[in-house]
């Protein structure tokens, strides 16, 4: 009798995964077997194939030409095997979602979406840029920085969490559906300028409202991603005060939406800052005051039993000026949410500023230009924020050696050679560095950039030393000076490797963490001299204020 072989095997069952073609296994041959089956079929009942038996050629044909009932019940098994086969694959996408604790329909029909327009679905198509993800709403000429960012840093060594993804897309949507002069917005807002104080959310938004202090830019940039993770906690929409130059410096970081409250609404009209301390009386509106000289009555914000009060409130309004997540952590629901929103605990302002802060038009100018001019060519670029001023020849004097020990005990600055006037005729190293310092004081940067013009570096290392300004801000607009403090701070993010002073300045905390940087702090010099070590490597790439409050929560 005559047998199939493989090469009998329709070409497209060859493609089918190993899962799948042990499913399609009927005997020692599949073919073989649907081809008996036909044949029987025949014999029975075909009487064209029973006519011929004088050659014997009944048995070939019904080998060779199933009858056609043979011929669609293979094909229908072909075609459940083919649904079967999507089930499964769809079934392996979906099954991972961000979190255990995230609702799996909604994960499930997210990666759908996503999935879908790749073939033509509804959902946005994102754009990996670096290590941001930007979607087509944005405006790229309204802010080039979003687009271009990965041209001046580097990418983040760190991987931002799926769960933390996750979130920041559900912000975003919330943002659109609540944001200024949304529907939902104006129902919520009219409800409070009406007074009606009945239960129940009139639209489902609740919102965090970040005052604006005016004060020095890093604290402000601490504070504001401080509300904006507490938002992402709380499943708020974060409003910003405007002031008088965020809109300057900071692109909108939500698409299709504002992030700035309207001039219109009624802050200073209806609100009194001391009167909300102690008690608004009104259960739709709280005030909490979250800075560093705040009173133990505010710093019960941190206990679960506040939040669990302020559960029902629709307009939280904030001040902040530091980055207050580990006293966040006390709070057992945001514990665990954090947990899962930063694996790795170091990265939370690291991603949380990437997010959100980038510098607008005109800042961008400033640090391109500059960044272009004096940075780019290098092969290595160092940052050094200086934060002593020059209060007397000697302490000077000490600073400027801490600084070079540093560098040259660690690596990070060539040494020079004060013997020689003229470098070796033999370069042994053509290696560029780009030394950028950030200081209040001129005489600083001039005395470090007098050292590598003076004199050769011992192996032949090229020495360039820079300062975008002498910070004569006392004559420039209010307006200018936060640009330009925003320009260095982004500056110093850019860096390879961030030598510092002090770490306790806001400026720093902003730059490192903002570059994924542990900066090198110097020590502290005793009786005027420094030793060794000169200076340390800081255990962590976050700001470095991370004790908690003091809060008096129950245990």
């Amino acid at each position: 009798m005559m047998t199939s072989s493989p090469s009998t095997v329709p070409h497209s069952l060859t493609k089918l995964s190993f899962f799948h073609t042990r499913i399609l296994i009927l005997g020692p041959d599949p073919v073989y077997n649907l081809m008996k089956r036909g044949k029987k079929n025949s014999d029975a009942g075909d009487p064209l194939t029973n006519s011929d038996t004088r050659t014997g050629s009944s048995e070939l044909n019904a080998i060779m030409k199933p009858s056609l009932s043979s011929i669609k019940s293979m094909g229908l098994l072909l075609a459940v095997l083919m649904v079967a086969s999507v089930m499964f694959s769809l079934s392996v996408v979906l099954r991972d979602p961000p979190s255990d604790d995230v609702v799996e329909t909604d994960a499930a029909s997210r990666v759908l979406q996503i999935r879908l327009h790749q073939d033509g679905g509804l959902s946005e198509k994102k754009e990996q840029l670096g290590d941001f993800t930007v979607v087509p709403s944005f405006d790229k000429e309204s802010c080039l920085s979003r687009y271009e960012a990965s041209l001046y840093r580097k990418e983040s060594p760190f991987k931002q969490s799926s769960y933390l993804d996750y979130r920041l897309q559900r912000n975003e949507d919330l943002h659109r559906r609540c944001g200024p002069f949304t529907t939902s917005y104006n129902l919520t807002l009219d409800k409070l300028k009406s007074g009606d104080r009945s239960d129940g959310e009139v639209s489902g938004c609740r919102y965090v409202i970040w005052l604006n202090s005016n004060g020095e830019l890093g604290n402000r940039m601490l504070g504001l991603a401080s509300a904006f993770l507490y938002a992402l906690l709380t499943n708020r929409v974060l409003l910003v005060e405007l002031g008088v130059d965020m809109a300057d410096l900071f692109c909108e970081p939500f698409p299709n939406t504002s992030w700035f409250l309207p001039l219109e609404f009624p802050l200073n009209s209806l609100f009194n800052e001391q009167s909300l301390l102690l008690n608004s009386g009104n259960p739709m509106v709280a005030y909490r005051h979250v800075v560093r000289d705040s009173g133990d009555q505010q710093k019960l914000f941190f206990c679960e039993e506040s939040q669990v009060l302020l559960e029902e409130t629709l307009w939280l309004i904030l001040k902040a000026d530091s980055f207050f997540l580990p006293s966040l952590v006390s709070v057992s629901p945001f514990k665990q949410e954090l947990q899962k929103l930063f694996p790795e605990k170091e990265t939370a302002f690291h991603f949380l500023s990437r997010h959100l802060f980038h510098p607008t038009n005109v800042v961008w100018g400033l640090i391109t230009r500059y960044y272009r001019a004096y940075l780019a060519r290098a092969d290595q670029r160092i940052g050094i924020y200086i934060g002593v001023s020059e209060s007397g020849n000697d302490q000077f004097q000490h600073s400027i050696d801490q600084i070079l020990a540093c560098g040259t005990r660690h690596k990070l600055l060539p040494e020079v050679d004060k013997q020689r006037h003229l470098p070796s005729s033999q370069v042994l190293n053509r290696k560029s560095t780009a030394v950028f310092i950030s200081s209040s004081s001129p005489g600083y940067f001039e005395s470090i950039r007098d050292v590598y013009w003076e004199n050769p570096t011992v192996m032949g290392e090229i020495i360039s030393v820079h300062k975008p300004s002498h910070k004569d801000y006392q004559i420039t607009p209010r307006n200018m000076e936060s640009k330009r403090a925003w320009a260095e701070i982004y500056l110093l993010s850019c860096s390879d490797v961030l030598v510092v002073t002090s770490s306790w300045s806001s400026l720093v905390k902003v730059a490192h963490g903002l570059g994924g940087l542990k900066p090198w702090v110097l020590n502290k010099a005793e009786n005027g001299t420094a030793h060794e070590p000169y200076c340390v490597r800081a255990r962590s790439i976050e700001p470095c204020s991370q004790a908690s409050l003091f809060h008096g929560c129950k245990d």
